[in-house]
Order: C-alpha cells, then structure tokens, then sequence
C-alpha cells in the first residue's frame, strides 16, 4: 500500500470516522468529533499498543512520520514510549527555597490547619540566610547562624521554633533523596532560645497604661495595625497565631 501524501491527509480529514494507515504502523486517525490524530501501533512483551503522537494539523504529516521514527527507535532501546509518558515529572530541586517550597505544598499544606506559620519562620528567619543554598551545601554551621542571628534579636520562642522547622525541612529533604545527612539535628533547645517555662506573672493595670501609652507615642514605627493587633489581644485573650491567621 502506498504512503499517505500530504494532500490526501487534508481531504481525509473531513471524511467519515477511519483509521488511514500510512505503513510502518503510523495511523491518521478520523473520529466523530474533535480534531483527527496521529497514532503508532507497535508492540512490546510480547502484546500490541497503540500510542497517540499528536493531533493534526498542529503535527503536520512530515512531523508525524518522524515522531514515529524517534518512537520506534526508543522501543528497540527497550524504552516503552507510554510507561515513559506516564511517569510523573518531577519538580527541580536543588535549593533550601525549593525544598521548602515542595514541603509546603506537599505536606504542609495538606497537614497542618495552619500551614502559614511554618512558612513565615522560614521567609523570615532562614531564608535570609540560607535560602539561596544548595541543598546539600548547608552545614550545622549554616544552621548555628541561622539560630544566632534569631538569638541576637532576643526571641527565645522564634529561635525554638526556627530550629524545629529547620529539623523538619532537612528531614524532607533526607525522604526526597536530597541531602544524605540532617545538619540540624545536632543542635537542641539549649542551642536555640532555652527551655520554654509558663510564666505565671501578668501585666497589671498601671504596666498596660503604659505600654500602650509607649505605642501610641511610637505609632510612626510601631504602626496602627499593630497597636489595634494589640488591643485585640487584650480584649480576646488568644494566642499570636490564633489572632494572625483568624479571618
């Protein structure tokens, strides 16, 4: 049977539903509806498969038969082109930024009710740091200026919490493949802010007058939302995250 020319496949194209072979298992396909296609038939293990190359006419005759040249040459290589197809592609990784980025969205997200936490100790405490890092390159040194940069800024809980995110980040990283070792792990609480205890003491009356006197005397650099941020936790009662992530 002769080859399919380029003008038979424009007038094919508005014939009834068939399939039109153009030898070597390439098939222009016509169906009821939708834009006609290219199709390879070929086999591997043994059993016959059928694979789409491409709709026409984005992909011209010309392209078509060369899309099943490339095809078939990968199925002798043992490559089988609809298994290949079907892998999923994977995201590029190669920075703290993209882990954290991956992490967020692959588990965070789906985990945590407030996923946003996590995320602004990172844009605010490591990625200035390490951000920009390859995954691989970050050391406990690395991760002991991230903790002391938090330590300088006198904010025992943030560090804490820092150094618990960073744990967590790398160990993503480990199940990713990514980075073999975790270089936070070493370090503890005593390493970051210290042992966290209750405090049972409260403000009195006179101490609230005068910090809000302070904050309004600031207002400039202490901002309004901040001080009503502060109103409203003397008011409610709840905690800093409750308050930030409530709508």
């Amino acid at each position: 049977m002769s080859k399919l020319t380029a003008t038979q496949i424009k007038s094919l194209a508005k014939q009834a539903p068939k399939k039109h072979t153009d030898g070597g298992g390439l098939y222009f396909c016509v169906r009821k509806s939708g834009m006609p296609y290219w199709m390879l038939r070929y086999s591997a293990q043994g059993k016959r498969h059928e694979i789409t190359l491409g709709q026409y006419p984005q992909m011209s005759l010309g392209d078509a038969r060369e899309a099943a040249v490339l095809t078939k040459q990968g199925i002798r290589t043992g490559t089988d082109p609809i298994q290949e197809r079907a892998k999923v592609v994977q995201p590029d990784i190669r920075t703290v930024k993209d882990l954290f980025q991956d992490w967020h969205e692959t588990d965070l997200s789906r985990r945590l009710k407030h996923p946003n936490i996590p995320k602004r100790i990172y844009q605010k405490e490591i990625h200035p740091v390490i951000g920009l890092y390859p995954i691989a390159d970050v050391t406990p040194r690395d991760i002991r200026a991230v903790l002391q940069r938090v330590q300088r800024s006198n904010r025992p809980t943030i560090a804490n919490d820092t150094l618990m995110y960073m744990k967590q980040l790398f160990r993503h990283g480990i199940k990713l493949d990514l980075c073999q070792n975790n270089p936070a792990s070493p370090f503890t609480v005593s390493d970051a802010g210290g042992v966290e205890a209750s405090r049972e003491r409260t403000l009195t009356q006179e101490e609230i007058e005068h910090a809000f006197g302070v904050f309004r005397e600031h207002i400039s650099s202490f901002g309004r939302d901040n001080y009503r941020a502060c109103c409203l936790f003397l008011v409610l009662g709840v905690r800093k995250s409750e308050l930030c992530e409530a709508r």
